[in-house]
This record gives C-alpha cells, sequence and structure tokens, in this order.
C-alpha cells in the first residue's frame, strides 16, 4: 500500500534522500529506529527506558551484546536533524525517577541520537567494524501515522468510509451529535465557513470521545484532529465528512468543493511531508499498544485496535534490499509489536497476553498483505511499576500485583491516595483468544466485570546498591525488545 502513498516526484525526491543519508553514513554506521504507537501506550516511558538502561548498565540478560560485556559504553549525542525537536531525555528522566511521575505523552515528532561503542563478536567483523553504531530513535505519535492512507482515497472515499465507521455499533451513539448535523446540510450549498466550522468541531468531538477510556478506540483519522499541534484553528483542519450524493463532481464555490479542497490541502501539506521525510527514512519500527485497554473496554474496542494496526502496518515500507537498492531506497527489515504494560499483570498472564497480541499483529500482517520483513511480538513493560506476590482469600492462594496506584484510581469503591501500596489481583486473561476479538454477541459495553481490573500505578522508586549507586529502571522483557530491534547490528 505504501507505494500508492507517492508519485514518481516523490520517489526521485526520496531517492536523493536515501542517497545523500547513505553517503554521509559510511564512515559513521547508523540505525534509524521508529518508535509509534497510539496515545499512552508508552513511547515516551520506552524510549526514555532503553536510553537509561544502555547508559547506566541496566540488567538486560536478553540483550547479547550487553550480557557478553561487549558493549564498552553508550552515550547521547547531537542529532542528525536540526529541524526536528530533540527528544528530551533528560526531563523525562527526572520525572519518572525524582518525582515518580510518568511523563507528558508524545504530541509531536521528535528524535534522539545513542551512540554504542562496541566490540564485535566476530573476528572478522572486527576488523572492518569500526566498533560503533548510532542509534537514531525518532518518536512519532500513532495517531498521525493513521492519516498515511488518505493519501490514496479521495474525499468522496473519505467520506462514505467516515460514515460507515461512524454506523458501527461500537461508535453509533457517540457519533450521533455529528451524523444528526450531517443530515441538515446540503454539501452543494454555499460554501459558508461558520458550517464548515461546525461540523468539524462536532466530527473532532465525536473521534475525540471514541479515544475515552470507556471505549478506547484506535482508528480516529484524521490524526491531527486529536493531536493538531501547531495548526490548531487552520483551515487545513476545517472539514469534515460530507453526506454525498454519487460520486459527481462538486459544483464551484459549493461546500463540497471547499471541504474537498481543504482535505486535499491536508494531504498535501500534512500528512505527504510527514511520510516522504521520516517514515521512509526508517530502517527498524517498533508499534506499541496498549492491549489492555482495548480488552477492558470490550471486543469492538479490540477489533478496532486490529484494525488500527493493519492500516499502520500498510503504512511502512516492508523488505530486505541489496547493497544497490539501499543506497535508493530504506526498507524497514524488522518490525516489533508491542503489548505494553505487562506489569500490570501477574507473570502467569503474560503468555496470554502475548498469545493475544500474536494473534492481532498475524491478522494485520495478512490484511495489510505485509510481505518481506520479520514482525515479531512481545508483552512488555518498558518500565515496570509492579511486583508480584500472593494473597490468601479463604481457601484460595491468589497472585496479585504489588505497587502504589496513581491518586485518584479506583477499584471496588476505593479511591487510591498516590501514596499508599497496594495489592491488586488483577484477574485473568481468557484462555480462548477468538473470544475477545468476537463482536458478534456483545454491544459497546460488556455485560459482566472486565476481564481485568486494569488500574495505573506510580513509577517505582529505584533501588540502591550497598554502596549507594542509583540502579537502572526496572522493566520486563526490554531486553528482548533491543535484541530484536538492534542486536544483530552490534553482533
Amino acid at each position: 500500500m505504501a507505494s500508492s502513498l507517492t508519485t514518481f516526484t516523490d520517489e526521485a525526491r526520496i531517492a536523493l534522500d536515501t542517497l545523500s543519508g547513505r553517503a554521509s553514513g559510511l564512515f559513521s554506521p547508523s540505525l534509524r529506529l521508529g518508535v509509534t504507537g497510539l496515545s499512552r501506550a508508552g513511547k515516551t516511558v520506552f524510549i526514555s527506558a532503553l536510553v537509561h538502561n544502555l547508559i547506566h548498565g541496566g540488567r538486560l540478560p536478553l540483550f547479547e551484546a550487553q550480557k557478553s560485556g561487549r558493549i564498552a559504553r553508550a552515550f547521547l549525542e547531537e542529532q542528525p536533524d536540526d529541524a526536528v525537536p530533540r527528544f528530551q531525555y533528560e526531563d523525562h528522566i527526572a520525572v519518572l525517577v525524582n518525582d515518580r511521575v510518568w511523563p507528558d505523552s508524545t504530541r509531536a515528532i521528535s528524535e534522539l541520537r545513542l551512540t554504542v561503542e562496541y566490540e564485535s563478536a566476530s573476528g572478522w567483523n572486527r576488523m572492518f567494524s569500526s566498533g560503533r553504531l548510532s542509534v537514531d530513535i525518532v518518536d512519532y505519535p500513532g495517531e498521525w501515522l493513521l492519516d498515511l492512507p488518505l493519501l490514496g482515497k479521495s474525499f468522496a472515499d473519505f467520506s462514505r468510509e467516515g460514515f460507515e465507521m461512524a454506523m458501527l455499533p461500537v461508535r453509533h451513539d457517540l457519533s450521533q451529535d455529528w451524523r444528526t448535523l450531517s443530515a441538515t446540510i446540503d454539501p452543494n450549498a454555499d460554501a459558508d465557513e461558520m458550517t464548515a466550522r461546525r461540523l468539524a468541531e462536532s466530527f473532532a468531538a465525536y473521534l475525540k470521545a471514541c479515544k475515552l477510556d470507556e471505549r478506547a478506540l484506535s482508528t480516529l483519522p484524521p490524526g491531527r484532529f486529536l493531536m493538531p499541534g501547531d495548526l490548531e484553528g487552520s483551515p487545513a483542519l476545517t472539514f469534515a465528512p460530507l453526506l454525498l450524493k454519487g460520486e459527481r463532481r462538486p459544483r464551484s464555490g459549493s461546500l463540497q468543493a471547499m471541504m474537498e479542497r481543504r482535505y486535499e490541502a491536508y494531504k498535501t501539506h500534512v500528512v505527504k511531508p510527514f511520510f516522504r521525510e521520516h517514515i521512509t527514512r526508517l530502517d527498524r519500527q517498533i508499534v506499541l499498544i496498549d492491549a489492555m485497554q482495548a480488552l477492558n473496554a470490550g471486543p469492538g474496542a479490540m477489533a478496532d485496535l486490529e484494525r488500527a494496526v493493519t492500516e499502520i502496518l500498510s503504512c511502512f515500507r516492508p523488505g530486505r534490499g541489496n547493497f544497490l537498492t539501499d543506497l535508493f531506497a530504506r526498507r524497514i527489515d524488522r518490525i516489533l509489536v508491542a503489548a505494553t504494560k505487562a506489569d500490570h499483570l501477574h507473570h502467569e498472564s503474560h503468555d496470554r497476553l502475548q498469545a493475544i497480541v500474536r494473534r492481532l499483529a498475524d491478522r494485520a500482517v495478512a490484511r495489510a498483505n505485509f510481505t518481506g520483513a520479520d514482525v515479531d511480538v512481545v508483552a512488555m513493560a518498558a518500565v515496570r511499576a509492579t511486583r508480584e506476590g500472593t494473597v490468601k482469600q479463604g481457601r484460595e492462594t491468589l497472585p496479585v500485583v504489588i505497587g502504589s496506584p496513581l491518586k485518584g484510581e479506583k477499584i471496588n469503591g476505593e479511591t487510591f491516595d498516590g501514596k499508599t501500596e497496594t495489592a491488586i489481583f488483577p484477574g485473568d486473561l481468557p484462555e480462548k483468544i477468538e473470544a475477545v476479538f468476537d463482536v458478534s454477541e456483545t454491544d459497546h459495553r460488556q455485560s459482566s466485570d472486565p476481564a481485568i481490573r486494569f488500574v495505573r500505578f506510580r513509577p517505582p522508586k529505584l533501588e540502591r546498591t550497598a554502596e549507594g549507586v542509583t540502579l537502572s529502571l526496572p522493566h520486563i522483557r526490554l531486553d528482548r525488545a533491543l535484541q530484536f530491534l538492534i542486536g544483530d547490528h552490534l553482533a
């Protein structure tokens, strides 16, 4: 699908950009790692924990280069792209470690260069390798990525699909006000700025309602309607799908003509530069998903999450090239789909969480006609906020997670103060994976209690050694993620 998102001119510019980047990287090898995910999946925490553990020599037993002692040091360097905001690693670590507060979510694109000096495991490689790899970590909102399929869709396609999605049972009530307003609007009427604004605001309100915890929906383009950045209030965001009759060309000066023009401007000036300047330059990719929030919201949310992952995968350029083709076009040869917040579950449920994500990713890969890259899945926690234990309840012994719930979190009528440490039995994920995707016998709300009791915890208090040295951030399977994403480049 990615090839249909660009013109011949776009491809020529991409080839020139790639050739220039390859030339500058001949004597300083680098790897561009994309980090994305939908809001609150933990992108900022993942990057902060990855860098912190590498710089401070964290406990990473499955990361072979670290385990074998071949990493001499890891350190931050000036990033290569001056026009891209820097990922503020130091600020994020300060609030995580000192204040025990989760850092603010990703709102726009940012970048950080982490350089690793290492000794190759192969004598042959030691002769020809510099023993130095720069990992350029590119952080960007998944909501923006979900805009990329719009490049291959006309305004009529966008409008038709928008109303089809709005009629799904899990969205029907949330979209009611916008659909009612749209039914009163004649697309062929004269263009009117206030009408366009009312429609755009009502459409955006519906998308924002879909995103809330109760529904936890994921497929919500256009992404800048949820994260406008510096485009807030601009004409580029003042459009919405219309109830069109047929595929006829809009009358000049009509509302439809204005909406269509703004939709095309959004694609040209917002979506296409993002794709060309960032997505086409990636070598590796991790897609973080908050599967548990969707599990709590029910099968409708899980089906929507699967749709979102499919859309995301369809936008990448997967594959393996050769020396010649790699000079002109980068391909993503490894993608990791990671279910975050595994520390909210006892380890007995981690295999089930991973199986659920494996099923979701496998179907998304098949539906996206996605070939040529290695795709793996993992259930992980970049920062582990809990520890495990057991409690007696009558004759039963229940596996629990122990941590400090965030202030205001509730379970069974109890509201937590943000300071008290509590043992929580999170529940068990279902053994039958298909059940969590089956929307045939359920509405958008589960009739019974959710499968898991999802409580947000404060970041952990870091342990200190006997010498008073603060240890690196604890995690679950961050080392496995690192091994898959960059391990082969440090072999």
